[in-house]
């Protein structure tokens, strides 16, 4: 059995259907739906049961799958860069995974892969290589990426990466984001309005050193960051924390460009001040470094922006499609 938690989030729902296009169904999902509307990201996947977060990881512990499971993918998580809240960001998103990481230290022949996050790295004046040994030198900017890095600090400190992988997902966007409210792509969010409107806002930059829309991320689009995932699966030989990413910076204009471009319009953009209250804790540029990935044997390649946003548009957001079954 395959347990993936978040498993109705973004990433969660479609790597179970990525799983689906492989001919795994002996899947576990677990998470907590609440009043949301992820529930809609399950509808079309193939999975053997569901279970709350709270009644996974209580059975987890007590035993109750004994060794039926082969490997676990902890993509549940508290995502939201703004979420204040730190004793539930601490509790939901480190010592949660602290606890599925210390029941399989006992069961070797589990896999456990966990999404930590770019958002772990801060400005990026440290760098982007994912380096264990270069863990306490980084300073995330918020306190989700700051949930994140405890955890990836306390696996170093346990020894537990020499025997799990974690993952720093840069920016992904991609089918099955649209519950996510203000955490959504930037691509997700202006589609309607360039649809209808045939216009789209970008924040301003606060800094001299970037023109207006020229602040850069590296952008993946979820199917890409999803291979990535799954080549550590089929490598069980290969642990640590690794990014996930293109390898490659682009600014939201180049974004802009790509969007504008496949929803057929004109482009039109205008630039808004950023909310000062994310001014202080905003990333100016983030890029993935890949040198350890491509090290580890890894070779896939990510399509290209403007490829990848035409296809979100074109199969997934215009048609108004939920992912079928899979990416």
């Amino acid at each position: 059995m395959i347990v993936v938690t978040g498993g109705s989030g973004f990433i969660g729902s479609a790597l179970i259907g990525r799983l689906n296009q492989k001919g795994f169904t002996d899947i576990l999902a677990v998470d907590h739906l609440g009043e949301s509307e992820k529930w809609k990201n399950l509808v079309p996947l193939r999975f053997s049961d569901y279970l709350d977060r709270q009644d996974f990881i209580l059975r987890l512990e007590r035993g109750d799958f004994g060794d039926s499971i082969e490997a676990i993918f902890h993509l549940g998580a508290c995502s939201s860069t703004t979420e204040k809240n730190a004793d539930y960001l601490l509790e939901n998103n480190y010592r949660y995974t602290a606890r599925i990481a210390a029941w399989r230290e006992a069961r070797p022949n589990c896999r456990l892969i966990y999404a930590s996050s770019a958002a772990t790295y801060g400005d990026g004046s440290r760098g982007y290589a994912d380096n264990v040994e270069e863990l306490y030198r980084l300073r995330p900017l918020n306190m989700y990426g700051y949930s994140k890095h405890l955890f990836d600090c306390l696996a170093k400190r346990k020894g537990w990466l020499k025997n799990i992988v974690g993952l720093k997902y840069f920016n992904v966007f991609g089918p099955n984001e649209n519950h996510k409210g203000d955490m959504r792509s930037v691509i997700n969010k202006c589609y309607p309005g360039v649809r209808d409107t045939g216009r789209m806002q970008l924040f301003k930059s606060h800094r001299s050193d970037y023109a207006d829309g020229e602040q850069k991320r590296d952008f993946i689009y979820v199917k890409d960051a999803l291979e990535i995932t799954l080549y550590f699966m089929d490598h069980p030989e290969v642990n640590g924390i690794f990014n996930v990413g293109t390898g490659f910076a682009q600014s939201w204009n180049d974004v802009a460009d790509a969007l504008f471009a496949a929803a057929h319009k004109p482009l039109s953009v205008a630039y808004v001040p950023m909310p000062e209250t994310i001014r202080e804790k905003y990333q100016y540029y983030t890029c993935a470094d890949l040198t350890k990935l491509r090290a580890a044997g890894c070779s896939y390649a990510c399509a290209g922006l403007k490829d990848s946003i035409a296809d979100y548009v074109t199969n997934y957001l215009a048609p108004g499609h939920l992912l079928e079954g899979a990416c």
